[in-house]
């Protein structure tokens, strides 16, 4: 695959391919501007160079595959890159990252250090952390060889360093998860929403401040006895917890499932549903004109949903969104985020097609007022990729 991708044509340095080294304790990057031709990429490798190919889903339909089931299962997502290493270098400075990290080693073999967090603050960081030195580890707390098809699992925080051995190369796949997905990132949405809301529904939120509290509050007086100090305090603290009733968690949660369904790769199709679906519908060109576009569904027609994790309704301003990730990029946030705006009227037709996935059910079952809303709901998500029937619509 990492042969294959060069070959394409497709690839750019610093876009989807970094050259790095690691010598005497120095990190380097050696990206050239333009194109990542395969003769001046392998002039890199041979000269001992790393090589990183970003995203490598972009290229590979086997990891296309493998992300997006992965993301489905994790309700994160999924990201890989894939490293390629010559025997006895090393490419990277030992560091910590902000992810969930799994090493499956594909050929060769590379030598692992792993170490502990260094501090407290350290544990499940959000962000990865600067290149460390040597002097900055301590003695790792596993130290071993992976070999083509072992699997190293190490959490956000751990600091890691790869090198190889002097008789082999490496190639191997960092597979990534859980990104900016903690309970902190999910408040950091909630807590002024529900400011919001108090302020706009609670008088006391909006009384004033006593006049006086500079002469008693502040980091000057923080060690002074004073009762209006203990009473300020008390009030601060009942305000925060007075917040939890204005917090409208379920649409914090919605907009981070909205987040994530653009950060999604789109659903790989096996060949029956390609069938089943949109994307295997034989319209086309024949005698001068077009044969087979019509989309003819019928109250009779069984459907579901291509995958359960595939849509969320959302209730926004504007109305009922419903967001889809069918017509996503294989290219992180190629395209912007899909959506449909839904008349609120389909939203249990919605939720009955979630809840009853994987089983398909009668389009004239769908609990829309009329047949002919049941028809047109279940043709446009056919259309948009998310529905697919039980039967191909054309027998060809």
């Amino acid at each position: 695959d990492f042969d294959a991708a060069l070959r394409s044509g497709e690839v750019h340095f610093g876009t989807h391919l970094d050259v790095t080294s690691y010598a005497d304790g120095v990190r380097e990057t050696h990206n050239p501007s333009g194109r990542a031709l395969p003769a001046v990429v392998w002039d890199f490798y041979q000269n001992g160079c790393s090589l990183r190919l970003l995203s490598p889903q972009t290229f590979s339909p086997t990891v296309w595959q493998f992300l997006s089931v992965l993301q489905e299962h994790f309700g994160s997502m999924a990201g890989a890159n894939t490293y390629l290493t010559p025997p006895g270098t090393q490419g990277f400075a030992p560091h910590y990252d902000d992810i969930e990290a799994f090493v499956l080693q594909l050929e060769g073999k590379k030598h692992w250090r792993v170490y502990r967090p260094r501090t407290d603050a350290e544990v499940l960081p959000q962000f990865s952390s600067a290149n460390l030195t040597q002097a900055e580890l301590g003695e790792p707390m596993l130290e071993t060889v992976l070999e083509a098809g072992d699997l190293l699992y190490f959490p956000r925080g751990f600091i890691h360093q790869g090198d190889c051995l002097p008789d082999a190369h490496s190639l191997h796949i960092t597979v990534s998860s859980y990104q900016r997905n903690s309970w902190g990132d999910l408040l950091e949405k909630l807590l002024p929403a529900a400011l919001q809301m108090a302020l706009e529904e609670d008088v006391e939120y909006r009384q004033g401040l006593p006049m006086d509290y500079f002469g008693y509050m502040g980091v000057a007086n923080s060690e002074a006895v004073d009762a209006r100090r203990t009473a300020f305090m008390e009030k601060v603290q009942s305000l925060i917890k007075k917040l939890v009733n204005y917090a409208p968690i379920d649409a914090a949660v919605d907009q981070r499932a909205k987040s994530f369904l653009h950060d999604c790769l789109p659903p790989v199709l096996t060949e029956s549903e390609k069938a089943q679906s949109v994307y295997g519908f034989p319209a086309r060109w024949q005698d001068g004109g077009p044969h087979d576009v019509d989309i003819r569904i019928t109250k009779d027609t069984e459907v579901r949903l291509l995958r359960h994790g595939i849509i969320r309704l959302c209730n926004e301003e504007a109305g009922v969104m419903l967001y889809y990730t069918t017509e996503n990029s294989r290219v992180y946030h190629k395209e912007e985020p899909k959506f449909l705006e839904i008349d609120p009227e389909y939203t249990d037709s919605i939720e009955f097609l979630l809840s009853s996935y994987p089983n398909h059910v009668r389009v004239d079952s769908l609990p829309c007022e009329t047949l002919e809303d049941k028809i047109s709901l279940a043709t446009l998500l056919f259309e948009k990729g998310i529905l697919i029937t039980k039967k191909p619509l054309v027998q060809v």
